[in-house]
């Protein structure tokens, strides 16, 4: 399947998304281009890589992932395509590739001069035909070689011990709701049966299965369809009404 999903912080207003998605399509017009996202916040490394680490394993193995965010930033040492359980992604060396998952891409290749040229879109330019023949059968080695490592951004990690659990928002989603780094199996391995979470002024003894479960204007925590803690107020725009942010802490701790 020439399957090719398209995740940018271009927006919607103007032509650079139908313009790459055009050269893709002139090089192979039976090309399936799945668009995950366009409206990712401007050079939000962390934003894009929550987005596809959510996402992409969803998608039938040997899709193409194609990822322009920050392309022409002197932060961005060349464009890469990497290999990741079984998915191929395409894009930047800037960091965002290294945080779509906890360990390093079986296959890292950078791509060579041959296929480089001077541009101000480089996405439209240079990645867009790569995604496109590498979708039709191509392998990313014919388009560079082997690069030891990709230029890395370090998330923040949970703390985690039989006392407590400190964790962190990853995401402030669309509706104000707050996804933080702890995983469910984590806290399932940890609780004693007595826990408290904290956040911001906050705090809650017990978890929901869904946003409803609470009165409108109520807060919330449940582990969502991640495996993350997710909190919030139910009807609610929860970062503004908690005071909470991108990397806030939060905390829960174990009652034995």
């Amino acid at each position: 399947m020439a399957l090719i999903t398209f995740t940018s912080d271009f927006g919607l207003e103007d032509y650079y998304v139908p313009a790459v998605k055009a050269k893709m399509l002139s090089i192979n017009p039976q090309l399936i281009i799945v668009d995950i996202t366009h409206q990712l916040g401007l050079y939000d490394i962390a934003h894009a890589s929550f987005v596809l680490r959510a996402v992409y394993n969803d998608f039938p193995k040997g899709s193409v992932h194609l990822v322009a965010l920050n392309s022409t930033s002197a932060q961005t040492d060349g464009f890469i395509g990497i290999k990741l359980n079984e998915h191929i992604f395409i894009g930047p060396n800037n960091g965002v590739l290294s945080m779509l998952a906890d360990h390093d891409p079986g296959i890292i290749v950078k791509f060579s001069n041959a296929h480089l040229k001077e541009s101000t879109f480089p996405t439209k330019d240079i990645l867009a035909p790569i995604a496109a023949k590498v979708a039709s059968g191509a392998a990313i080695h014919d388009f560079g070689g082997p690069l030891q490592s990709i230029r890395k951004v370090m998330s923040r990690q949970f703390k985690a011990s039989k006392k407590e659990i400190v964790g962190y928002v990853l995401r402030v989603d669309h509706y104000g709701n707050l996804i933080t780094n702890i995983p469910k199996e984590v806290f399932d391995k940890l609780n004693p049966g007595r826990f408290v979470i904290e956040f911001g002024r906050e705090t809650l003894d017990t978890l929901q299965h869904s946003y409803h479960e609470v009165e409108p204007g109520d807060c919330f925590a449940f582990f969502n369809s991640l495996g993350l803690l997710e909190i919030g107020i139910n009807h609610g725009h929860g970062s503004n009404l908690l005071g909470l942010r991108y990397d806030s802490p939060v905390y829960i701790q174990f009652e034995n």
